[in-house]
């Protein structure tokens, strides 16, 4: 699962200003994007200041104290693993969520929680980063990049744009205590059982328990053991009890390792040396 490094460090993805008109808009407001830079600009518009720079912040990446902490009702910020998703019911689909080029479901590689005070219907805020593992597609992206295409171009990297207001249906109007009595108000959906990242709309047409995003996903999971599981849970009910939560555990494989994002203001590490 893991890329490989040496070819990463030599792929430059870029985006491109006149190519704002190419965004799309899903329920969740998701903006397809192809930039790995995170930066959070500083609330709310002031005309008379126009010199001002943007606040700049800084994310690094630690092994999480708990996995608990990365749960998506405590609003992290995060890379690696599955998605919190901020609104776990409407998720992006169809071709949102796959690589332009092979068609592929996209793979998570990180999220930043970043609120706008100033924005009432932005007081939760998440960005969401996707790209599809294979290099050749990452090259083909970068290609059409430099030939400045017009139209809808089609992208290998996806950014996804999600916030709600402080009252919702997903979570409480408080903040959490982070004391493990958090919940959130609601379930999300049913996500696949193979990346634990889209909406698992395709069922197995077997046990009927587990669920796919993608034809491929489904049949990973099918070679991965799941053809042995889906028997049992046919042919047994005693057998079942035990397997089915097995079925819905998302393989660890399937994700790139999981890190806590510790966000810090670049101007206060400037000012402590760093």
């Amino acid at each position: 699962m893991e890329p490989n490094a040496d070819k990463l460090r030599g792929l430059c993805i870029t985006s491109l200003d006149d190519e704002d008109d190419d965004e799309t808009e899903l329920p969740n407001q998701p903006l397809p994007a192809s930039t790995v830079t995170v930066a959070a600009a500083a609330s709310g518009y002031d005309d008379g200041d126009e010199d001002e720079e943007a606040e700049v912040m800084l994310g690094f990446l630690e092994k999480p104290k708990h996995p608990g902490l990365l749960l998506r009702h405590l609003f992290p910020s995060k890379a690696g693993g599955i998605p919190a998703w901020l609104d776990p019911v409407n998720l992006p689909t169809g071709n949102s969520s796959c690589c332009g080029f092979c068609g592929e479901p996209l793979h998570f590689v990180l999220q930043i929680y970043a609120p706008i005070e100033s924005n009432a219907a932005a007081f939760h805020r998440t960005l969401f980063m996707f790209m599809c593992p294979s290099m050749a597609c990452l090259h083909r992206d970068q290609h059409k990049q430099w030939t400045r295409n017009q139209g809808n171009p089609r992208r290998s990297v996806r950014v996804f744009r999600c916030q709600l207001p402080r009252t919702n249906v997903f979570y409480s109007s408080e903040p959490p205590s982070r004391n493990n009595s958090d919940k959130p108000l609601c379930a999300g959906a049913a996500l696949c059982h193979w990346c634990g990242t889209w909406k698992g709309d395709k069922i197995c047409g077997g046990c009927k328990k587990s669920r796919y995003c993608s034809e491929k996903h489904q049949a990973l999971h099918w070679r991965s053991g799941h053809k042995n599981d889906c028997l049992q849970i046919i042919n047994s009910s005693e057998a079942s009890s035990s397997v089915l939560p097995a079925v819905g555990k998302v393989p660890a494989r399937t994700s790139w390792p999981e890190y806590q994002i510790a966000i810090d203001d670049e101007v206060d590490l400037d000012s402590d040396g760093c």
